[in-house]
Order: C-alpha cells, then sequence, then structure tokens
C-alpha cells in the first residue's frame, strides 16, 4: 500500500504576491547602496520626517484639548444669561451689602422681561474661583476628600443658571444668608447645602446624598438638601480645581448666601440686550455714586474667554500644514534631484527590460524605507515631547491611538510626494536616457 502527497498549486493571487516580494527584494539591495552613497541627504529626509511626526502628533493633541474646552458644558443653561458689576465711587459698609443686594434683586426681577434674577459671588468665564475642601467628618484631623467649587447664591440661583434639580429641593427664601455676617463669625455656620452630582455621587457612592452632612466650615455640618445634575468650575474646560486631593471641574457646591458680587440675569434670548440696558439702568438709577461696568451676555464672555484657546488651535493647526507642506517639498525635491541623478541608471535599467511599473515602484520603496525611519525616530521624538509638556505645563498625555494614525499620514504624504517624481523617472526613454 502506498500513499502520496500532492501539493496543491499555488493559486493566481498567491503567485502575484511572491512575485511581487521577490521584486521588492530585488529591489532593496540596489536602494540600499544608493542611499549609503548619499547618507547627507537621506538623513536630512528623515530628520525632517521625525521632527515632522514628533511636533504634529503633540500639535494636534493640543488642538484636541483646545477644541474639547470650547465644546466643554458648564452645566448652566447659558442662552438667555447675563452679568452685571456694579461699582460704587464710595466703598459700601459690608453690614449693608446683603440688604443693597436683596433691594436690587427685587428691583430686577420686577422689570419686564427678566424672567429670573440672582447674585452669584462667581460665575463662569469671569476668571474668578472659589474653593472649599469638603469632610464628612469633624475635627482638625478628618480627611478632606475632595475640593470644591463654592457657589453663593440665593433661591432664585437655580432658576437663574437654569441648572436641573435631579434631587432634594431648593433654597428656601429663610434659609438664605448673609454672606458677610457668616463669615464675620469664628466659626461660620451654614444649615442646608446643594451639590453637583459628581460631587455627591464621589461622597456618597452608591447611596442618596440628601440628608447627608458635610463639614465645610470648621466642625458645624451642612446637611445636603438637593443635588443638581451638573455645575461645573468657572474655568470651564481648564482642567482640575485649584489644588487639594481628588480635584475635579465637576464637583461644586451651591450655598445659600447673599451678598454684593455678580448680579445674573435671565430673559429671553431674543430680546437679551435689550434686558441688559434696562437692567443696567435700573441699577444705576437708584443711586448716582455707583455705575455698571460690566453688563455682558454670557455667550460674550464665553466668546472671550476661550479667545486664546481659539486662537491657539488655530495657530498649532498652521504650523502642522506648514510642516506637512515642507517636508512634502522636501521629498519632492530630493526625488527630483535623484530622478535627475540616476537618469543612466534608469536608461539602462529600461534598456534591460525594467517595466515603468518597476522604475516607479524603486522610487516608491526608496521613500518608504526614508519615512519608515523617520517615523521610528519621531515616535521615540514625540513621546518625549509629550513627557516634556506633561512635566512643563499640564497637558494631557499624548494618546498611543496618535503614533499609529501619524504614521499612517506621514507615509500617504510621502508616498504622494514622491509620486510625480517617480512618475517622471518611469517615463524617461531609454534612448533618451542614454545619451543624457
Amino acid at each position: 500500500m502506498s500513499s502520496s502527497l500532492t501539493l496543491a498549486p499555488a493559486t493566481p493571487s498567491r503567485r502575484g504576491f511572491v512575485s511581487a516580494l521577490h521584486a521588492l527584494l530585488l529591489d532593496l539591495r540596489p536602494i540600499l547602496s544608493t542611499l549609503r552613497r548619499h547618507r547627507i541627504a537621506a538623513g536630512l529626509i528623515v530628520l525632517e520626517v521625525a521632527l515632522s511626526f514628533a511636533i504634529v502628533t503633540n500639535a494636534l493633541h493640543l488642538i484636541q484639548t483646545r477644541i474639547e474646552a470650547l465644546q466643554a458644558d458648564s452645566g448652566m443653561l447659558e442662552p438667555g444669561m447675563a452679568v452685571l458689576e456694579v461699582r460704587y465711587s464710595k466703598a459700601l459698609p459690608r453690614e449693608r451689602e446683603a440688604a443693597v443686594a436683596a433691594e436690587d434683586m427685587a428691583r430686577l426681577r420686577a422689570l419686564p422681561g427678566i424672567r429670573a434674577a440672582t447674585t452669584a459671588n462667581q460665575i463662569a468665564y469671569a476668571y474668578n474661583s472659589n474653593n472649599n475642601g469638603v469632610r464628612l467628618q469633624p475635627g482638625p484631623k478628618a480627611e478632606r476628600l475632595m475640593v470644591v467649587s463654592q457657589y453663593g447664591g440665593d433661591d432664585h440661583l437655580l432658576a437663574t443658571f437654569g441648572l436641573q434639580l435631579v434631587e432634594g429641593r431648593n433654597f428656601l427664601p429663610e434659609e438664605v444668608l448673609d454672606g458677610n455676617a457668616v463669615f464675620s463669625a469664628d466659626e461660620p455656620r451654614i444649615g442646608q447645602v446643594i451639590l453637583s452630582k459628581a460631587a455627591a455621587d464621589k461622597l456618597f457612592p452608591g447611596r442618596s446624598a440628601l440628608g447627608q452632612s458635610i463639614y465645610v466650615f470648621g466642625d458645624v455640618p451642612s446637611v445636603v438638601i438637593g443635588v443638581v445634575q451638573k455645575l461645573t468650575h468657572p474655568f470651564v474646560g481648564r482642567g482640575r480645581n485649584d489644588g487639594g486631593p481628588n480635584g475635579n471641574e465637576d464637583f461644586s457646591m451651591i450655598l445659600p448666601l447673599r451678598g454684593l458680587a455678580f448680579y445674573v440675569v435671565r430673559a429671553d434670548p431674543a430680546q437679551l440686550d435689550t434686558q441688559i440696558k434696562a437692567a443696567a439702568a435700573a441699577l444705576e438709577a437708584v443711586d448716582p455714586g455707583r455705575v455698571v461696568t460690566r453688563a455682558q451676555p454670557l455667550h460674550e464672555m464665553r466668546a472671550g474667554f476661550y479667545a486664546q484657546d481659539r486662537a491657539m488651535a488655530w495657530l498649532m493647526g498652521g504650523v502642522c500644514v506648514s510642516l506637512l507642506l515642507v517636508t512634502a517639498m522636501g521629498i519632492v525635491g530630493l526625488a527630483s534631484f535623484w530622478v535627475q541623478q540616476r537618469t543612466r541608471m534608469i536608461g539602462t535599467r529600461r534598456a534591460l527590460g525594467a517595466t515603468e511599473g518597476q522604475i516607479r515602484r524603486y522610487f516608491q520603496v526608496e521613500n518608504l524605507l526614508l519615512t519608515t525611519t523617520g517615523v521610528v525616530i519621531g515616535i521615540v521624538g514625540a513621546v518625549a515631547l509629550s513627557q516634556l509638556l506633561m512635566q512643563s505645563y499640564e497637558v494631557p498625555r499624548l494618546p498611543w491611538a496618535y503614533l499609529p494614525a501619524g504614521a499612517v499620514a506621514l507615509w500617504l504624504l510621502g508616498q504622494v510626494a514622491v509620486w510625480v517624481p517617480a512618475q517622471r523617472a518611469a517615463r524617461l526613454s531609454p534612448v533618451a536616457a542614454l545619451r543624457s
């Protein structure tokens, strides 16, 4: 009994792949030999690709972080909101501030078209910040679990900010305190507090925060009476709170405090400009010794707040485009120079039977080798540059996905850039090339 093993014949696709691989290997030896003779020119292209890779990947990452900042959600219903600031020619006694603020609020809320008005110790995009630590136990040795952004306002703050209450209730009018009186005491006593959902979930994971006590000022507890869906730090999209463990820009709390700070009003977005002027006039008419120094829609404040971010994004975009153009022009220039230098070699290969496709592939493989070498060096440079930016400017780490994406982009750029010189070389007549 005999047995035999029959080998399946190679399929056409397999034979085509083997032939292409064989042709590629045959091209590598003359390509490497040529590159060794032109080390400086090849090295410059490799260095150019490496620098472009390192800088462009990090620049695109910076652009992405700025775009995310521009799209950041403050948690407030921003359309229809406006902010007013008042300055006095003569300082107002601090004990009078809460009473004056209450009178002004009543005046603003009585204006036709004003849907809501409140005082606030801070507001997004106004470059101000109040933060405090939160503990779950009294005593100086109790652990501070987080740093929260501290908002103070009256019982109209939620409606004016457009905040969504997901649990509990709002402050009652009688629970709103005189901010100056509270902080003039040795130990501030604030009975109620409203938390953002992010802060409530962090402090009381897996359970409701309603009715729980937290310690913010000394050893007097504040009871959580409500939770809003979201309210961020005033520096929206700029990362963590100021210092402290577990800082997060979504960690915030609202205290029932009234005082002179920002006046915030809400009106129909279509009539907002008119209502701002009416509100400013109403405030200035009461006392000739004070003037409204800011009367601005919140969307304008947001635009000004992110002006530098937009400028940086455009600048980084320009840097990326410029670097890629310079790299492409360098590849085109070097390939064109080498086509001119190798005219006789190309003519000889054509005379020996090389096709246009083989000549074109020669230059494409050569470019692929140079680009790949530059990409490998560029990956190391990109990671090192990302680490430097993290340490110096607190920029987030470069995501790994940028590395393969950048490599593919530069490979494609190299192949597109070398195509025209390679095509010109492939179309050289053997007789004309040998005569040159």
